[in-house]
């Protein structure tokens, strides 16, 4: 028989196996999952890239993982990604494709035109080239593109820039800055490299893309015969066009023939067409075709403008003289609010409104700060303009 105190031990030897037993096929259990998970992470990662916003090291947890696999099926649009860029601005922008290439352009391979008034050095080029999914072009613009006009007094834009530095009116002073919205304005679309394409999409250094892009935006401009498209609109600064209005009508004056029948002058005057209310699209965002800024009646419309020499002796944005021309030289249903198109360019934030859309397409925006209905925003008026119907909710973030 074996004694009391031995079988305490034996017992206490059985326990001790069991014991360990169990630790060890709990460690391989969790070493398994822990495999497992990692493995189908890096997986999942491989195929769909890593969201912007993302530490790189989970899915974002907005939703399903974006549907953004291979290439997308269907005919593409005769149509370019454009860029006014510096060699300087090579970090930013490609921050800004990235977005646009993980958010899009990944399943397209849409093609991109970068411009600039010096040449690009290889850095710029290098870069670029290896995060664009289409074909990459560089433009150097030329001289009389990027200069002062033989008409203008130079003695008066310098004393303007001189006022307009010493009132702080934002890039008063500054005569490069003045080039880029003539530039912008009216010669940004004859440059050769864009003369094989119908449509461009503007994108600017120091962007947000904030949701996944399942539609091509440019076969919605296509295929609904759409000449101008915007995510955000606002007032324009008053002291940088005060001349602006008084040219517009002299064109309308000259060029009756020009004016669309079912235009949108509501949209940019309050008062039938007397004065300018400061409406404008945002043009560092927009998607529109290259064919109506081609056309006679815009290029009647610029050199009208131009002819005046605001852009040098007040500080004439691009934005505010593409958004008169879409809203007079277009008729309404030619203009397309892009709803669904996260966006955001300091300090102005679009995010779709539809919840759903923003878990479906992984939206990182925040809706709360939504600048379409806020008070500076003129979006609102667009949507009274059009006779179009407001989200649900939109009460809720004026």
């Amino acid at each position: 028989m074996i004694a009391s105190k031995d079988l305490r031990y034996w017992r206490f030897i059985v326990i001790l196996i069991c014991a360990l037993g169990f630790f060890y096929v709990g460690t391989r259990s969790k070493f398994a999952q822990s495999t497992f998970f990692n493995q189908g992470q890096s997986e999942w990662h491989s195929v769909h890239g890593n969201r912007p916003g993302s530490s790189g090291t989970t899915p974002s947890g907005l939703g399903k993982p974006p549907p953004l696999i291979g290439k997308a099926p269907g005919p593409r649009a005769n149509a370019t990604f454009v860029t006014l860029a510096r060699n300087s601005d090579v970090w930013e922008l490609a921050r800004s494709i990235r977005m646009v290439e993980d958010r899009f352009n990944r399943r397209y391979n849409y093609d991109w035109v970068f411009l600039n008034d010096k040449p690009f050095d290889n850095t710029f080029k290098k870069v670029t080239s290896a995060l664009v999914s289409g074909k990459t072009s560089y433009g150097l613009i030329p001289v009389e593109h990027w200069s002062f006009p033989s008409w203008i007094d130079q003695d008066k834009a310098a004393k303007t820039r001189e006022d307009f530095a010493r009132r702080e009116i934002i890039y008063g002073g500054s005569a490069p800055y003045r080039h880029m919205c003539r530039f912008q304005s009216g010669f940004f679309y004859r440059q050769e490299l864009l003369n094989q394409y119908k449509y461009y999409w503007r994108v600017e250094p120091s962007i947000d893309i904030y949701c996944d892009i399942s539609e091509d935006p440019f076969r919605l401009m296509e295929e609904n015969n759409k000449q101008y498209g915007f995510v955000i609109s606002l007032y324009e600064y008053r002291e940088t066009i005060e001349t602006l209005w008084k040219t517009v009508k002299k064109f309308i004056s000259n060029h009756p023939e020009h004016i669309a029948k079912d235009n949108l002058m509501d949209f940019v005057s309050d008062d039938g067409g007397e004065n300018y209310n400061l409406c404008h699209f945002w043009s560092n965002f927009e998607i529109a075709s290259l064919d109506f800024l081609r056309s006679q009646a815009y290029t009647d419309y610029f050199e009208t403008l131009d002819k005046e020499g605001g852009f040098f002796y007040e500080r004439w944005g691009d934005a505010p003289v593409h958004s008169i021309a879409a809203a007079l030289l277009l008729n309404k249903t030619d203009l397309h609010f892009f709803e669904n198109i996260g966006y955001r360019h300091n300090p102005f934030v679009h995010c779709p409104m539809s919840e759903q859309h923003r878990v479906d397409h992984g939206c990182t925006c925040n809706p709360a700060e939504n600048f379409d209905w806020k008070g500076y925003s003129c979006t609102s008026r667009y949507f009274d303009r059009q006779n179009m119907v407001k989200p649900d909710g939109y009460e809720l973030q004026m």
